[in-house]
């Protein structure tokens, strides 16, 4: 089954929110994640899909565990 965009957008926004609470801009959280500052704000608005090793490295940036940041409602 793949991912709708309804779901896409969904992942990009607790992103935002998780950055949000720790202020954090979108360039400190891609370099805390080894990740590109405009690759950030695509997965933040759903533009594009994230691949796992990505969605790691944002929650190693968050210091908590990926599956928490795939914790929202659908």
């Amino acid at each position: 089954m793949a991912l709708n965009n309804d779901t896409i957008s969904k992942l990009g926004h607790k992103i935002q929110i998780e950055r949000k609470k720790r202020k954090l801009s979108q360039e400190k959280l891609a370099e805390l994640a080894d990740l590109n500052r405009n690759f950030i704000g695509m997965v933040e608005r759903g533009e594009t899909n994230i691949t796992i090793k990505n969605l790691e490295n944002i929650a190693n940036a968050f210091e908590m565990k990926i599956e928490d940041l795939l914790v929202f409602t659908i």
